[in-house]
This record gives structure tokens, C-alpha cells and sequence, in this order.
């Protein structure tokens, strides 16, 4: 089947699953998040996938290994609840090192939607070489500035250092050089691009514009 839209009955499952914070309600409606949460999902995975690879021919595009789980882990948090109220997919090369790996992704949760490229957590490591790339002025940050300054429907993001950097750097590059991490994303506040039909030529337009950028990443990673 092809993709034909989230819905609220998604978000009402997983707000309702959330709350209720049970495995036996879970288990027992467990046929409502495939229908709604789950095997829609797979229908968007499905369709970017083509796109995707051709980005990057070594991206994780199955389903069942790019898809969050609805469960949380519980293990080593202060919050013990078993289930989240939002739901992802992560394009990403590596899925054991998903969190510090660059990816693109797509979220949604009981807000709205986001999508965009970057880093969970960047370790330090990457930070630095990515920094240092910068600095010379390496041609593939430059293709990644100019994929960035040529657009506006990513935005960047990222923790920033009190201090910067390289105080001497112009001011759009220190938007790069002084950040802990790095990400660039475009957040929709409603639900009109998550309901529609429309929602994986939208992703596919935005993952190939920012190619540049992911492929910069890459070299650092």
C-alpha cells in the first residue's frame, strides 16, 4: 500500500498508550498501533527509501530497524514510563551508534512534526574534526554553507559554548564552529504535513536539498 497519511487516531493511541502506562493495555490494543502508528510508518519508509539511497547508498532503509519503538528503555532514567508519545525514523548508516551518528529523520508527536538532518548527540571527537574542516575551509563545508545560506526551510540548531570557538571566524560561520552539536530542521507546529498524503515528496525534496550538508557530515563522522 502507499502512503496515504497519519491520522489522529495515531496520536490518540499514543497519548492514550502513554497514559495508561500499562503493558496489558498495550498488548491488548496492540492491533490499533499497527494499523495506525506502525504500518503506516512502513508505508512512508518504504517510499523514501528509493530517495534515500540514492543520498547515500549505505543507509539502514528496513523498516523494523529504523523505526522507534513505541516502549521507552527505562534502564538508566529517573523517569519510569513505559511508553513515549511520539514516534521517528532515522535514515542513518550505522544503527549502533544511532545517537551519535548523522541521519535524517521525521517525527511525530502530539504538537506537530519535524524533519531535517543532523546529529542526536554529536560526540566531542566529531565536533572538533568538524570544526577543523571549517576553518580550512574544506570544499565540502562549503558546499554545506551554501546549501544552508541558499534555503530557508531548515533552520540550524544545536547547543552553543558560552565562549566561542574562534572569535575571529565571521558570524555565519561561527553559527557552525561554537555549537556542542549540530543539527538543521524544520519543525511544523500543526498537523496539516503529517496528515497528508503529500508527506514523502515533501521529505524526499528536503533530504535531497540537504545532501550537501549530510554529505559534510559524513567526512567527520
Amino acid at each position: 500500500m502507499s502512503f496515504s497519511g497519519f491520522s489522529d487516531k495515531a496520536l490518540r493511541f499514543l497519548l492514550e498508550n502513554r497514559m495508561n502506562n500499562s503493558k496489558q493495555w498495550y498488548d491488548s490494543h496492540k492491533d490499533e498501533y499497527k494499523k495506525y502508528v506502525y504500518n503506516p510508518f512502513v508505508e512512508l519508509v518504504n517510499e523514501l527509501a528509493p530517495a534515500v539511497l540514492q543520498i547515500d547508498s549505505q543507509i539502514i532503509t528496513v523498516p523494523s530497524k529504523i523505526i522507534s519503538r513505541v516502549r521507552r528503555d527505562t534502564r538508566f532514567t529517573k523517569d519510569k514510563t513505559l511508553y513515549r508519545d511520539n514516534v521517528w525514523i532515522v535514515f542513518l548508516r550505522d544503527k549502533s551508534r544511532m545517537s551519535t551518528s548523522p541521519c535524517f529523520w521525521f517525527e511525530i508527536n502530539q504538537t506537530g512534526s519535524s524533519y531535517g538532518v543532523g546529529y542526536y548527540h554529536a560526540t566531542p571527537q566529531t565536533m572538533a574534526a568538524m570544526r577543523k574542516l571549517i576553518i580550512e575551509r574544506h570544499p565540502s563545508f562549503l558546499s554545506a554553507l551554501k546549501c544552508y545560506e541558499s534555503q530557508d526551510e531548515f533552520i540550524i540548531g544545536g547547543d552553543m559554548f558560552k565562549r566561542s570557538k574562534a572569535p575571529d571566524q565571521p558570524e555565519n560561520i561561527k553559527k557552525w564552529i561554537d555549537r556542542k552539536n549540530i543539527y538543521f530542521e524544520n519543525v511544523q507546529n500543526n498537523f496539516s504535513l503529517a496528515f497528508s498524503k503529500e508527506l514523502p515528496d515533501v521529505l524526499k525534496r528536503g533530504f535531497l536539498k540537504l545532501k550537501p550538508i549530510y554529505d559534510f557530515f559524513i567526512l567527520t563522522n
